[in-house]
């Protein structure tokens, strides 16, 4: 699912607002998440997982094509770790 079908999904199910008021809606909460992700903060959605930050420190890397050593800087990554209920719900899923 892309972001621009789970905004027609959510306003199918709420006829009452507008298409635009719920692509701003969805934007919004994204871009929170992404800024406080910046901030290096943690975001925690009960039920549905948490987004964190983590950094990798600098290494050596290797070229696969030339085989070259090459210098790889530290650099942060967003990570995400479901949450109980999700992974209990996917595997309810998956087994049925």
């Amino acid at each position: 699912m892309i972001k621009s079908e789970l905004v027609q999904r959510i306003s199918a199910q709420n006829p009452h607002l507008y298409q635009r008021d719920v692509e701003k809606i969805v934007n919004a909460i994204l871009g929170e998440i992404i800024a406080a992700m910046a901030r290096g903060d943690r975001v925690e959605l009960r039920g549905f997982g948490a987004f964190s930050v983590k950094q990798r420190p600098a290494r050596t890397g290797r070229n696969p094509r030339t085989g070259a050593h090459v210098a790889v800087d530290q650099k942060c990554v967003p990570f995400f770790k479901t949450g109980k209920e999700m992974r209990e719900r996917l595997n309810q899923t998956g087994a049925a």
